[in-house]
């Protein structure tokens, strides 16, 4: 067997700048990185809130270790749900306004269980084009019929829906699109799921933490309850500071999922620690709205900055402010004399985005200072 035409591939990746490169991360997540042996001011990391490297979440992974080792050593039904784990998922059901919640060993695993719980051959699964690609994927292994409607868009969900004889109907999208930065229309996207008879699946992965006036995500921000929005996911790796996933919805949902979901069922639970830290995370969450307000100020002032340099920006209320270039050589070229600079920003490329989209994937943190951000938008000048 030969791998020439993989080889070959590859070449071919290379010269369509669309090859994808690993670099090696040699400090804490933090706005001053060194990466490959060089320090810079990074503005490419997930976590919105400055909390992966926060004194209290080392504190409590430490203690928690101390006391429970490392490993998960089991999956959650068979001896691997530990205190912690039942405790965070308590908590984190009291924080979303729902029943239950049932965490997962990542975002990814979580979407991928879920939607494959909840429908298959005699279903239909609808998902905005623009999904995250753990969500497209859920949707096509599941064996539904699976359809995309235009982005953010309830008038093309509702063609679709009305045009179904489906047993299940299940809606997915993310709350916050995480290569455009935009908020999902969910109360929108609700109401036409609920007037077509069909559930709604929310990734809200981006939202959670950083939108509604707790950090509770989109359905927070836009006053859905669980019987407008039934299934809520959320991720614990980007504004928590942590690493994994949950679900939060209705007893009957999360029961589903513990029978039926081979993402929870058949995999080694988050390591313990990795649940306290996360509930330690979740009190700073809640108590410290001092995060999402700084992070709104130099959301603000980014895109004013933005907006004077004449670049283009999506249009993105929140933490994830890509600049919009195009080709992709292009945006390769600028991610390199920035990193000239000192700042590390990653391009952005097809097939992650549309073909002609490529764009710098600025993310701001908590963490950031007003002075951070000047020192981006004087590189950004000198490098347009």
């Amino acid at each position: 067997m030969s791998f020439d035409q993989l080889a070959s591939e590859l070449v071919s990746r290379k010269r369509a700048d669309l090859y994808r490169e690993r670099r090696v991360l040699e400090s804490p997540q933090q706005p001053e990185v060194v990466v490959d042996g060089k320090a810079y001011l990074a503005f490419c990391s997930n976590d919105y809130l400055g909390l992966a490297n926060h004194p209290d979440l080392i504190r409590a992974f430490q203690q928690a270790a101390d006391e429970y080792g490392v490993g998960g050593g089991a999956s959650h039904l068979v001896s691997g749900h530990s205190f912690h784990h039942h405790a965070l998922e308590e908590e984190l059901a009291d924080f979303t306004g729902r029943p239950r919640a049932l965490l997962f060993s990542n975002g990814y695993m979580a979407n991928m269980g879920t939607v494959n719980a909840l429908v298959g051959k005699q279903d239909a699964v609808f998902e905005d084009r623009l999904n995250h690609a753990s969500l497209l994927d859920a949707g096509l292994l599941s064996g539904a019929r699976f359809q995309r409607y235009l982005h953010n868009s309830p008038e093309s969900l509702a063609q679709k829906l009305e045009k179904t004889e489906a047993r299940r109907k299940l809606v997915v999208t993310d709350g916050v699109f995480s290569m455009d930065g935009d908020v999902a229309d969910m109360p929108a996207i609700c109401h036409t799921a609920k007037v077509n008879d069909a559930w709604v699946m929310v990734d809200d992965a981006h939202g959670f933490g950083c939108i509604g006036a707790t950090g509770a995500g989109v359905a927070e921000h836009y006053g859905l309850s669980v019987d407008d929005l039934p299934v809520l996911m959320g991720t614990l790796g980007k504004a928590f500071g942590t690493s994994g996933a949950f679900v939060a919805g209705s007893e009957t949902l999360i029961e589903t999922l513990i029978q039926q979901a081979r993402t929870y069922i058949y995999t080694t639970s988050m390591p313990p620690a990795v649940a306290a830290a996360t509930r330690a995370s979740l009190k700073l969450v809640i108590a410290e709205q001092w995060r999402r307000e700084l992070l709104k100020s130099l959301i603000q002032r980014f895109r004013d900055g933005c907006q004077q340099l004449g670049l283009t920006l999506m249009d993105s209320p929140t933490p994830i402010q890509p600049i919009l270039i195009g080709d992709s050589a292009k945006a390769m070229t600028m991610s390199a004399a920035l990193r000239e600079q000192g700042i590390f920003i990653t391009a952005i490329r097809p097939p992650t985005v549309p073909q002609g989209s490529a764009r710098l994937r600025v993310t701001l943190s908590a963490a950031h200072s007003e002075a951070q951000v000047d020192r981006l938008l004087d590189a950004l000048e000198r490098v347009k």
